[in-house]
């Protein structure tokens, strides 16, 4: 099975204060074709203005994980986390039995870029939780995510796994998957070749059946690779 999602195609809202970009239906943007692969519900690609922010919602039953791009998020929620996530860092909250929560851009000037990231867990009604890391910025693939938190990964209630995909170009870098699961690649910088596919910044993949995957990177790139039940 292959699903290409190519950026052009996600899709999009905007608010003033908030340009997000859709990788999966999200909100007022439905597509029955888009609604997901595997576990992984959402990624939508939010730039939101200086000064800006979500003010505080609920969320239950779902792994969210934040990515910065670029910029500084503030973030306070029901837990009594009270933490400022710069850019490069990752945040995995479990919403579980409920959580509330806001996230905010306190520059003045400057726009903040991140990527929401929705998982569904394997349990419901859990404990909410929340995590923070920053990762350093090795060459291959690094591991983020995992369910069993190894290796001092972010643990996830689910059987899934998170990677982060940094490549100079020409550099090659291969993933494989076993029977029965599933990845989804989604490029954040660069030109990337996945298998026989050309990828470019926004554009994501979703494959299975396959036992192996090849990365190629055209020019220097940044993506995320989920492995996916």
């Amino acid at each position: 099975m292959v699903y290409l999602r190519r950026s052009h195609e996600r899709g999009l809202s905007n608010l003033g204060w908030l340009q997000s970009c859709h990788t999966f239906s999200f909100g007022n943007y439905y597509d029955p074709d888009h609604m997901g692969v595997s576990m992984l519900r959402v990624i939508n690609d939010d730039q939101v203005q200086p000064r800006a922010g979500f003010a505080t919602h609920s969320h239950r039953d779902m792994e969210i994980i934040s990515y910065v791009k670029q910029g500084t998020i503030e973030h306070k929620d029901s837990m009594g986390n009270i933490e400022v996530l710069p850019a490069g860092e990752f945040q995995l909250m479990s919403a579980g039995t409920g959580v509330t929560h806001s996230e905010y851009n306190p520059s003045d000037a400057e726009a903040l870029f991140f990527l929401q990231i929705w998982i569904q867990p394997d349990k419901l009604g859990i404990k909410p939780g929340y995590q923070q890391k920053s990762f350093e910025l090795n060459k291959g693939l690094t591991s983020i995510v995992s369910p069993d938190g190894r290796n001092g990964t972010l643990k996830i209630h689910q059987d899934a796994y998170l990677y982060q995909l940094r490549l100079e170009r020409g550099q090659t870098e291969q993933h494989a998957l076993d029977a029965g699961r599933t990845t989804y690649v989604h490029v954040i910088s660069g030109s990337l070749g996945v298998n026989e596919y050309l990828l470019e910044a926004g554009d994501g993949i979703g494959l299975s059946d396959v036992a192996m995957i090849q990365f190629d990177a055209q020019e220097a790139i940044e993506a995320l690779c989920f492995n996916l039940p």
